[in-house]
C-alpha cells in the first residue's frame, strides 16, 4: 500500500474514533449512557399525547411555553446544554433534527430558530429534577403546512471546560426531541426544485453533486432519487447513481453526491440527467454545467486517492527516464572504447606495414 493511501486510512480512522458519538432519541430514554433522563410534557393543543416528540396545532400570533421534565441520575450537580435546530435534509436523504452544517434553503419562510426559544443550560441538583421551559411565538400570519425543528439535550461534561483534551474514545449521547407546529389542516404537497449540479470534493474525493430543494413547508417521504452524469453532447452514461428510501424536510434542501469512482476530474462540458420519484409524483430534469480547468486542478490535487496515483506515476517515470539515461551513457561509453580499441589497432597495423 502506498504512503499516503496509508496515511490517509489511518487519518479517516483516527477522526472516526476520536469524533463524539451521538444518539438522537425521539422517545422517552432511560438515561443509562446520558446519567439523566426527560419526559416531554404534553399541552392540551397536542395533536398525539402517544407520539414521544412535540406535534403542535398553533394559532396565528399564539404565544405558549411547553414544558421538558429533566431528572438527574447522578449524585452530583450536572449541567445539561440545549439547542435549537431546524430540521434539514443531509446527502442521504435522512432528516437532521440535530446540530448540522447543512444551509438552511432559500425557501424557509418561517425559521423553527428564530420561532422557539429555550435557555442555552440548564443545571441539575444531584438527584434532582427540573423543568425546562419552551417558549413558542407563532407568525402573525396564518400558514398551512409544518415548522419543523428538533431540542437537543446533552450532559455537558466538567472537564471540557476545565481540562484539555485527551486523546482516545470519546462517547458522548445527546437526545434530540423533536417538534412539529402546524396551524390548519389544510394538505400542503411537496414540491422540488432543481438549483444546480456542480463538482466538489466528498470526503476527499471527485464527486459530482445534485442540488435541489422541497421549497413547500410539508415533508417528502419514500424519495427515490437517480442521476446520470453524462459528456454534453453525447448520450454515453459516465457515472450513475440511484438511491431510494429517502426523505427531505419541509423547506430544507439536499446535496445528492454522484462519485466519480476514483477518477480524475476533466474540465469540460457535463450534462446530468435527474429523475426523482415519491409514489406517483416525479421530478425529471435534463441540466448541463462546466467543470474548469481551476476546479478540475484544485480538486485532483486534494483527492487523496489521486494524490497516491499521480505520485506512484511519477516515480515510474522518473525511474523510466533515469534508467534510460543510464543505458544510454553506458552504450555510449562502450561504444566510445570500443572504437578507441579499433582505431589504436589501425595505428598499430599501419607502423608494421614495410616501406616500398
Amino acid at each position: 500500500m502506498k504512503k499516503k493511501h496509508l496515511l490517509f486510512l489511518v487519518m479517516s480512522l483516527m477522526i472516526t474514533i476520536l469524533l463524539p458519538i451521538k444518539t438522537y432519541a425521539e422517545e422517552n430514554s432511560g438515561g443509562n449512557a446520558t446519567g439523566f433522563t426527560y419526559e416531554t410534557i404534553k399541552p392540551d393543543n397536542q395533536k398525539s399525547q402517544d407520539a414521544g416528540y412535540f406535534d403542535l396545532k398553533m394559532t396565528p400570533g399564539q404565544k405558549q411555553t411547553v414544558k421538558i421534565k429533566l431528572k438527574n441520575l447522578a449524585s452530583e450537580e450536572v449541567e445539561i446544554s440545549v439547542k435549537l435546530n431546524g430540521a434539514k435534509t443531509n446527502a442521504n436523504g435522512v432528516i437532521e433534527y440535530g446540530p448540522t452544517t447543512i444551509k438552511k434553503d432559500n425557501s424557509l419562510k418561517y425559521d423553527f430558530e428564530s420561532i422557539v426559544k429555550a435557555p442555552e443550560t440548564v443545571k441539575l441538583p444531584a438527584n434532582g429534577e427540573k423543568d425546562v421551559d419552551i417558549e413558542i411565538t407563532m407568525p402573525e400570519a396564518s400558514f398551512d403546512g409544518v415548522i419543523s425543528g428538533g431540542i437537543q439535550l446533552q450532559k455537558i461534561e466538567k472537564e471540557e471546560a476545565s481540562k484539555p483534551k485527551k486523546t482516545g474514545v470519546i462517547n458522548k449521547y445527546a437526545y434530540v426531541i423533536g417538534m412539529l407546529l402546524s396551524e390548519t389542516d389544510n394538505e400542503v404537497q411537496p414540491n422540488l426544485e432543481l438549483n444546480k449540479v456542480y463538482a466538489e470534493l466528498n470526503n476527499f474525493r471527485n464527486t459530482f453533486f445534485v442540488n435541489f430543494s422541497n421549497v413547500q413547508p410539508a415533508y417528502l417521504e419514500n424519495m427515490t432519487t437517480q442521476v446520470q452524469i453524462m459528456k454534453d453532447g453525447s448520450d454515453e452514461v459516465l457515472y450513475e447513481t440511484k438511491r431510494s428510501g429517502m426523505r427531505m424536510a419541509p423547506n430544507s434542501l439536499i446535496d445528492f453526491p454522484v462519485s466519480m469512482e476514483g477518477d480524475s476530474m476533466v474540465p469540460g462540458g457535463y450534462r446530468a440527467k435527474i429523475l426523482v420519484t415519491s409514489g406517483e409524483k416525479k421530478w425529471e430534469w435534463d441540466e448541463t454545467f462546466k467543470i474548469t480547468d481551476e476546479e478540475a486542478d484544485k480538486f485532483n490535487n486534494q483527492d487523496a486517492g489521486l494524490e497516491d496515483v499521480q505520485t506512484f506515476n511519477w516515480q515510474l517515470i522518473a525511474g523510466i527516464v533515469g534508467g534510460v539515461v543510464a543505458l544510454a551513457v553506458i552504450i555510449f561509453f562502450v561504444i566510445r572504447a570500443v572504437n578507441k580499441k579499433k582505431q589504436a589497432k589501425k595505428k598499430q597495423a599501419r607502423k608494421k606495414k614495410p616501406k616500398k
